[in-house]
C-alpha cells in the first residue's frame, strides 16, 4: 500500500531526470578547486543569490556553522530566534564549534524586529560578550514555513551593519520565501552578510547546500569546510543535482504550497485545530495529543512528525501529489482520539 510521507521535505528522492543529470556529471577533484560541475553551481548561487561568491557543503547545518565560525571569535554573542535551526537543531554548534554565546529571543511566528534585538544585544562593556551577528531563519521551519518580512530584515540588515554588526540568514528554505513572497532571491539576500540555501528540501536534491557571501568571507568559509570535514572530492556528482533542481524544480515549489494550504483548509474535526496560517509548504495543526495523532495517520498509511506540545507537522513535496494530500485530509478527519 502506498505510503503518503509528509514528515518532512527532506525525505524526496531524486527522479530519473535527475539522476540522469547526476550520472552524467562532468567531475574533478573540488577540494583541489577543479572540479567544474561544483564550480558551475557555486557561480549559480552566488548570481541568484547576489553575492560575490558561494560555497557548496554538504549540509545546511555545515553552511550555518561555517557562517558562524567565519564571522565571530570565540566568546562573541550571537542573537537568533529561540526556534531557529541553530539554537535547536545543530547539537549546540556554535557553543561546540565556535565558542559562541547564543542570546534566544522570541519572535512572533519566528520573526524578529530590531527592536527587540538590540535591546538584548550586550553593550561595548569587558565584562559582556561581545555581540558581533545576528541570526534569521527564511523561512521559519518551527513557525510553519513563516516568511520574514522584508521590511523588516532590511532595518536589521541596516541597523546591524551600523553598529558593526553581520547578519546571516538561515536560508535552507528560501526558496520557498521567494515563491510565496514573489520577491527576487537577491533581493531576499541583500540586507545579509551570509546566507545559507538547502537543496535537499523542497528543491528535491538528495545531498548538499551553498552558503554565499563576499569574496574574503566565502575564502575563510573554505577552510572552514575543511576543518568541519566538508572537503569532498568529486562532487560534482552531488551538484549536478542541485543544478537539475534549481532548473526543474525551483519553479515548481508553488504547486507544494497550493497543496499545503488545501491540506489546511480541508481539516474539519473539532479535535484538531490549525496552529498557523499556512505561507508555504509547512502544516501544523494542534491536538491534545499528539502522539495518539501520529499513530492514528500512520495506521492510515500517513506520515506526519510530533512537534511537541501537542503539535503534530505535515510538509508538502515533490513526492507528494493530490491523492496524498486528499488522502492526509481524510485521515485527520476521521480521528477521534487516542482510544487509551
Amino acid at each position: 500500500m502506498t505510503l503518503f510521507d509528509f514528515r518532512s521535505d527532506t525525505v524526496t528522492k531524486p527522479n530519473e531526470a535527475m539522476r540522469r543529470a547526476i550520472a552524467a556529471a562532468d567531475v574533478g577533484d573540488d577540494v583541489f578547486g577543479n572540479d567544474p560541475t561544483v564550480l558551475a553551481l557555486q557561480e549559480r548561487v552566488a548570481d541568484l543569490l547576489g553575492k560575490e561568491a558561494a560555497l557548496f557543503v554538504p549540509s545546511g547545518t555545515m553552511a550555518n556553522q561555517i557562517a558562524l565560525r567565519v564571522q565571530t571569535r570565540p566568546g562573541d554573542q550571537v542573537v537568533c530566534e529561540r526556534g531557529c535551526h541553530i539554537s535547536n537543531y545543530e547539537q549546540g554548534g556554535p557553543a561546540a564549534l565556535s565558542g559562541l554565546q547564543l542570546t534566544c529571543l522570541t519572535g512572533d511566528r519566528g520573526r524578529l524586529d530590531w527592536d527587540a534585538i538590540a535591546e538584548a544585544l550586550h553593550p561595548d562593556d569587558d565584562h559582556y560578550s561581545r555581540a558581533s551577528l545576528i541570526c534569521l531563519e527564511n523561512t521559519h521551519n518551527r513557525a510553519g514555513g513563516s516568511v520574514q518580512p522584508q521590511d523588516d530584515v532590511v532595518r536589521i540588515g541596516r541597523e546591524a551593519h551600523a553598529r558593526g554588526l553581520k547578519l546571516h540568514i538561515d536560508g535552507a528554505r528560501l526558496w520557498n520565501a521567494h515563491t510565496s513572497s514573489g520577491i527576487a532571491l537577491c533581493e531576499l539576500a541583500a540586507p545579509c552578510d551570509t546566507v545559507s540555501v538547502c537543496f535537499s528540501k523542497g528543491l528535491g536534491a538528495p545531498v548538499g547546500s551553498c552558503l554565499a557571501g563576499g569574496r574574503d568571507v566565502m575564502k575563510e568559509a573554505k577552510r572552514a569546510r575543511k576543518l568541519f570535514g566538508g572537503g569532498m572530492r568529486q562532487s560534482g556528482l552531488l551538484a549536478a543535482g542541485c543544478l537539475h533542481a534549481l532548473d526543474h524544480q525551483l519553479p515548481r515549489l508553488g504547486e507544494d504550497h497550493q497543496r499545503a494550504r488545501r491540506l489546511s483548509e480541508g481539516l474539519d474535526n473539532d479535535r484538531i485545530s490549525l496552529d498557523h496560517q499556512v505561507e508555504t509548504n509547512i502544516v501544523i495543526f494542534r491536538t491534545l495529543d499528539e502522539s495518539a495523532l501520529i499513530r492514528h495517520l500512520a495506521a492510515r498509511n500517513v506520515a506526519a512528525v510530533a512537534f511537541g506540545h501537542g503539535r503534530v507537522r505535515l510538509v508538502t513535496h515533490c513526492d507528494v501529489g493530490d491523492d496524498a494530500v486528499i488522502a492526509a485530509i481524510e485521515a485527520l478527519n476521521s480521528y477521534v482520539g487516542d482510544p487509551a
